[in-house]
């Protein structure tokens, strides 16, 4: 009688969520995400998302970045790794090394540190951090 194909996820996250750090918000912590997020507002702890991280134009982030694709308006101090493409927009202030698929970056945007192009290096960065974090 409900014979249905249709099996049940409601124990899995959302990955078609956009989660957003308002400006005047600062949290302390790590955030960890399958969605998109959008930072605002100031962050004091690592960002990892499976899906596109947005740092706003008033966007802080003190910490490390890793995701799927990433734009940056704002600031960033720590490292960023980014698997396909990192771009860096605006005024935005970038100070730490990156690991990404590829880069775009405006004239107008400042970045200070190391950086590492191509998927292999993202994929072999990722690999080293678990092993050390283990």
């Amino acid at each position: 009688m409900f014979n249905s194909k249709m099996k049940s996820t409601s124990s899995e996250p959302s990955t078609g969520s956009t989660t957003i750090i308002g400006a005047g918000t600062t949290i302390t912590g790590d955030i960890e995400s399958t969605g998109d997020i959008r930072i605002d507002g100031t962050l004091l702890g690592n960002v990892i998302a499976r899906a596109k991280v947005l740092i706003g134009p008033e966007g802080n982030v003190e910490g490390a970045v890793r995701g799927r694709n990433a734009d940056v308006l704002g600031k960033v101090t720590g490292q960023m790794d980014i698997k396909e493409v990192l771009q860096l927009r605006g005024k935005c202030n970038v100070d730490g090394d990156i690991f990404a698929g590829k880069l775009e970056v405006e004239p107008s945007a400042t970045f200070n540190g190391r950086c590492h192009m191509g998927a292999n290096v993202v994929e072999l960065n990722v690999e080293l951090a678990t092993a050390v974090n283990s």
